[in-house]
């Protein structure tokens, strides 16, 4: 029995950076007056093809108390903390989160979905992560991912020697586009899960490992030649891709949302 390999993948944590990004959390609520509903890993450790010197995205969702929501003039609904050393930390409101759950946006949708999770209010998560494949929009997904490889692949693929983690940029994309289109919903964040369940190939998918295998032991500003499988593989991906002008359209009730969000806030209101 010819069983299809598997690809590598690892998500490393140091302690010492978790012990960090909860501190910085806690930091966050306290001079900002939030709560932070949930605070997960995303990019490449996330993805889990990270370089030893790697960033840590630390992404997170927020809720204020009920006073926020209630002015004339919209308020800044980011939070972000000066990068320091490797630590990258940044954060929506959660109205602003919902938003783009409403436009399905595929970064949020990540977040929802990263392997890593530093800390949550696993009630409000699981109502949020129950809530998004209602309001995935395949078209929108599509077009996101698809222009992703597009960028990157055009700016980054053209030459003779190619920075590796370019071909990871353009290869995750477009394998999302291929699970999408074969109607499996929502991408996995993690590439591992998201190629094992669209790629066959098995001479692609071992050069795939050889590129992974390099890419989480070298530099993040690695370069290499041109690796041929994959490098087909992209090519024919991107000439055949095409988009759907009506990838815009909307999907799910947004009073489902709003609920959500008073909930949310009301709870916060009340502790």
């Amino acid at each position: 029995m010819n069983t299809k390999p598997a690809l590598l993948s690892a998500h490393p944590i140091a302690d010492n950076i978790r012990t960090r990004v909860l501190q910085a959390l806690d930091q966050i609520e306290a001079e900002h007056h939030v709560k932070v509903l949930f605070a997960c890993e995303s990019g490449s450790r996330g993805w889990g093809f990270a370089s030893p010197d790697s960033d840590y995205d630390v992404r997170f969702v927020y809720v204020h108390r009920l006073p926020w929501y209630l002015t004339v003039e919209p308020q800044r609904d980011v939070i972000e903390l000066p990068i320091s050393d490797e630590l990258d930390v940044s954060g929506w409101d959660l109205r602003k989160a919902l938003q783009l759950l409403r436009k399905s946006n595929p970064t949020l949708l990540e977040w929802l979905d990263s392997p890593v999770v530093y800390r949550e209010d696993a009630a409000q998560a699981a109502r949020m992560r129950a809530l998004a494949p209602k309001f995935f929009s395949s078209l929108r997904g599509r077009y996101h991912y698809l222009a992703m490889a597009k960028k990157n692949f055009r700016g980054y693929l053209q030459g003779e020697s190619v920075r590796l983690k370019k071909y990871l940029y353009v290869l995750r994309p477009l394998i999302a586009v291929r699970w999408i289109d074969a109607g499996k919903g929502m991408p996995p964040m993690r590439f591992a899960d998201l190629a094992a369940g669209v790629l066959d190939d098995h001479a692609l998918i071992d050069e795939i490992n050889r590129l992974l295998a390099i890419k989480m032991s070298a530099g993040e500003a690695e370069y290499s030649p041109r690796w041929p499988a994959i490098h087909a593989f992209i090519e024919a991906k991107l000439e055949g891709a095409e988009r759907n002008p009506d990838y815009k359209r909307p999907q799910g009730d947004a009073s489902e949302l709003d609920r959500f969000l008073m909930d949310v806030v009301m709870a916060q209101e009340s502790a």
